[in-house]
């Protein structure tokens, strides 16, 4: 039997006492989070629930989210993870396709909750933690956890497609079991002295495997930020004394650049792991000598659970690599005929292992055109050093061809960061009569910094090829993130005219 949920189960007869998880001031232990869940299951079986059934969870970072998860898997059911901010539209969405009868949702979107369930013609339970409690006192708990096979799926990740409507991942009982079991074991290695920094949500893979499952995993606690913040995250990596730091690049540029940074004591650290996107070498150094902690960069997506790669903590880390494979994964960088390129060539990654999906919910065409022969196509642009080291390039769609040469809008970036005024960066391209597309570059400034357009046009111009760099720049206040804090390129909508040539 391999159930997710064993973990949470195995965990508290050990450390039944130690704090689970955290959020401000308010702590819950192993025992009660194991007890709640067992509400939760019960709960399921008095609506009539039965195992693979579907439940969508549309909860932000709060305790409650891992009292509803670990409910729903140890009684056989499979977790729809939703994003709190979805609107009717979309919550339909989510829960019409994926066939969930039942939502718990929380109270400050529960208009949205509501609505989405009614045109899905789905049920929602509304959480609130002045009455949630309530509710669960009133269920038969079920202490049970459910015979799960490896292949039974556990959890529908919904991607957030560039194009068309999202497609659910189908991440199973044995994939996300193992995929926490390897990054515990050879990456954190925590132990029930940690404690995790939760600020990534909860309802995408990042944040679930690599912060929730390995901290029930191996005993450590979670420290929930609902929603974050520069300053309320220093406050909590202080006050709780964070030993290990997860976040996207998004967050480490926040971080480095919040004014009171050297105010908080965050000597705690042991470890900090980027991932989502890639995180710009000069962020790292900075990061690295501001916080004196290491910095792990990795790989991975929704489809593989979502951990493929890592920087090994004790062999060498090279900065701006991902890293190599993880234990019992292989990657490889293929051409469009899906045949290996040498060494230092630029392909598409591909990747197989026990952490790849099952498949997308539904969408057998998709599957069939993601996984071939066995390896997931991850549309991911990268080469390998001669030890085996992966370093992405960009993004196959992001990738600009100007008239005939491919540009790796990454390559642009990094050397945009390393102006001293430039906090963040995105170069995209944009279309052009002669030459298909033209490079353009929407930059924000750090706090108090200034500089032109012009100037950091000049600063490019003179460490790139001339074909490559950014013709279009402009200055904004702030570039568009998505739920999980990555930059959205194709929300970034360039001036009428985009500035400097």
């Amino acid at each position: 039997m391999t159930n997710l949920a064993s973990n949470l189960v195995n965990t508290v007869r050990a450390n039944g006492g130690q704090a689970a998880m955290r959020v401000d001031d308010a702590t819950t232990t192993y025992s009660e989070l194991d007890e709640a869940s067992a509400r939760v299951a019960g709960l399921l079986r008095q609506r009539g629930f039965k195992p693979g059934d579907r439940v969508g969870i549309m909860l932000p970072n709060v305790a409650e989210f891992a009292v509803v998860y670990y409910g729903v898997l140890r009684a056989g059911g499979v977790v729809v993870p939703m994003n709190p901010l979805l609107k009717v539209r979309e919550v339909a969405y989510y829960l019409g396709d994926s066939g969930a009868r039942l939502m718990f949702g929380w109270r400050d979107f529960v208009g949205d909750a509501r609505g989405g369930a009614e045109r899905a013609d789905a049920e929602a339970v509304v959480v609130d933690p002045a009455s949630f409690p309530d509710l669960l006192a009133a269920a038969i708990p079920d202490y049970e956890v459910a015979d799960r096979d490896d292949e039974d799926t556990a959890v529908i990740l919904y991607t957030s497609g560039t194009t068309g409507e999202p497609k659910g991942a189908e991440l199973t009982h044995g994939n996300l079991t193992s995929n926490a079991e390897v990054f515990c074991a050879d990456i954190i290695r925590p132990g029930p002295d940690d404690v995790i920094f939760g600020g990534l949500p909860l309802f995408h893979a990042f944040g679930q495997t690599c912060t929730l499952n390995v901290a029930v995993a191996s005993a450590a606690c979670l420290t929930l930020l609902p929603r974050f913040a520069a300053d309320h995250a220093l406050r909590v990596l202080a006050g709780h004394r964070v030993t290990v730091f997860a976040g996207v690049p998004t967050m480490y540029v926040a971080l480095l650049h919040q004014p009171d940074r050297a105010d908080h004591d965050v000597s705690a650290l042991r470890m900090c792991i980027s991932g989502g996107a890639a995180l710009p070498v000069e962020v790292l150094r900075g990061f690295e000598e501001a916080f004196g902690c290491l910095v792990l960069e990795g790989y991975g997506l929704s489809e593989t659970s979502p951990v493929a790669s890592f920087n090994p903590p004790d062999r060498e880390r090279k900065p701006g690599s991902i890293g190599t494979p993880m234990r019992g994964v292989q990657m490889r960088v293929v051409d469009q005929d899906d045949h290996e390129v040498p060494q230092g060539e630029v392909g598409e990654i591909v990747i197989r292992g026990p952490n790849v999906m099952k498949g997308y919910w539904h969408r057998p065409e998709a599957t069939a055109e993601a996984i071939r022969d066995g390896w997931f196509h991850t549309g991911d642009l990268a080469r390998v050093d001669e030890d085996g080291y992966f370093f992405i390039v960009d993004r196959k769609k992001d990738l600009i061809i100007r008239g005939g040469y491919n540009i790796y809008p990454r390559e642009i970036e990094e050397v945009l960061y390393e102006h001293p005024a430039v906090a963040e960066a995105a170069v995209i391209g944009l279309p052009h009569p002669a030459l298909g597309e033209e490079v353009g570059a929407a930059v924000t400034l750090k706090p108090g910094a200034s500089v032109t357009a012009e100037e950091l046009r000049d600063h490019v111009k003179t460490q790139v090829a001339a074909y490559k760099y950014p013709r279009h720049v402009w200055i904004v206040d702030v570039l568009p993130k998505g739920p999980t804090g990555k930059i959205v390129k194709r929300e970034i909508v360039p001036p009428a005219d985009p500035g400097v040539r």
